[in-house]
């Protein structure tokens, strides 16, 4: 049985190497806690709505035309700052704002893998 949804904040999977415990996590809870004014139900959500739309746009990128590359990251940028999902919206703006290589691409799918592993975590 799944745990309570308010214990998510205090059951979160660690991450190292940020400017702030919550900041330092692939998805900022205490940005989300803001946007959903603590409603953890509605948290859990919207990460799970978050973590299929990037998906898809992960595996739209794999095979379209790069001219939608900005489309596709602006998109997705716009979706991961609602959640609070910093490093996804980096990786999101190289897309955005240059000549896209494999290795942005591959930042991008990492970012994104982070942050459905993450959102796992906190949903089981």
């Amino acid at each position: 049985m799944a745990e309570p949804a308010s214990t998510i904040a205090f059951d979160a999977p660690p991450c190292d190497g940020a400017r702030t415990p919550s900041q330092a996590r692939p998805i900022d809870l205490d940005h989300l806690a803001r946007q959903t004014m603590g409603d953890k139900s509605l948290e859990i959500e919207v990460l799970q709505l978050f973590a299929r739309q990037a998906r898809q746009v992960v595996k739209e990128l794999a095979g379209c035309d790069p001219a939608r590359f900005p489309f596709l990251a602006h998109q997705l940028k716009g979706a991961a700052l609602a959640v609070g999902a910093q490093q996804v919206v980096a990786a999101t703006r190289a897309l955005e704002e240059g000549p896209v290589g494999a290795e942005a691409l591959a930042t991008l799918h990492a970012r994104v893998l982070d942050c459905e592993l993450f959102i796992l975590k906190l949903c089981r």
